[in-house]
Parts: structure tokens; C-alpha cells; sequence
């Protein structure tokens, strides 16, 4: 009885932890690159929000974001262009996937209500509209 009872607290465990919180975490690292005309911006200023906070990131750079199960929106500025950003989905990684192929629906909750199963796209650029930087301010009226 001992036996079984110990096997069950193990087994149930195993469902109440989410296997992407396990085996990828509940953060990831993104490169946040900045353009306009196909030319990189340096030094573009990006905020970075989901609904487990936000970040601050130039460009070209990196940042440790805390996954989740929304988007991530971003929105860059630098002087002499015109502000830019997106909205980059989140995606079910393995991890989640394996809660549930396994069966495991609590633990895809908690993956899901953690982040940790799901992932956001690895680089992520801005794409700033022309005119581009100085070239704005050259602009010559007759």
C-alpha cells in the first residue's frame, strides 16, 4: 500500500509540473536588429512588452525576455525616423507539445500560464519606413 501510494504522488508530480518550464525555462534570449531601405539603423531605441513585462533594447542588441503565451510588441524610435515596431507571436515549443502528446493537460496549463511552453522567433527586425534619418532632415523646400 506504502508502495502504491508512493508511486501515485510520483505519477501525479509528473502531471502537476509542466515539461517546457523543465527543459527549456521560463525566459529566452532574443537579437532585436533595426533597418530602413534594406540599411541597418543603429542605435534605434526599442521597447519590448508582453504580459509578463517589459524591456528596454537597442539596436542591434540583445535582451532576456519572459516568455509567454501572447504576442510580444515591440516599438522602436530614433531621432530623424519615424517611430516603427511590430507584434511578434508566440509559438508552442516542444516542451508543450510533449504535455500534450503525453497526456499531460495540467502541465500544458502550467506551461501555458508560465510561458515556458512557448517561444518567440529567435531575431526579430524593425522595419523603419524612408525617408531615413537624416535624409528627412535635407529635404529642401523651393
Amino acid at each position: 500500500m506504502i508502495r502504491l501510494s508512493v508511486f501515485c504522488i510520483l505519477l501525479s508530480s509528473l502531471f502537476l509540473t509542466g515539461c517546457a518550464s523543465i527543459t527549456s525555462g521560463k525566459t529566452q534570449s532574443l537579437t532585436l536588429e533595426s533597418v530602413c531601405s534594406g540599411e541597418p539603423v543603429e542605435g534605434a531605441q526599442c521597447e519590448l512588452k508582453n504580459s509578463k513585462g517589459r524591456w528596454i533594447v537597442k539596436t542591434p542588441g540583445s535582451v532576456a525576455v519572459h516568455k509567454a503565451y501572447g504576442d510580444l510588441s515591440i516599438s522602436c524610435s530614433k531621432e530623424g525616423f519615424a517611430t516603427s515596431g511590430g507584434t511578434f507571436e508566440s509559438s508552442a515549443n516542444g516542451g508543450a507539445w510533449g504535455n500534450i502528446i503525453a497526456g499531460g493537460v495540467v502541465g500544458y496549463f502550467i506551461d501555458a500560464g508560465s510561458g515556458a511552453g512557448f517561444n518567440y522567433p529567435e531575431t526579430m527586425t524593425i522595419v523603419f519606413e524612408p525617408p531615413c534619418g537624416s535624409d528627412q532632415d535635407m529635404a529642401v523646400t523651393n
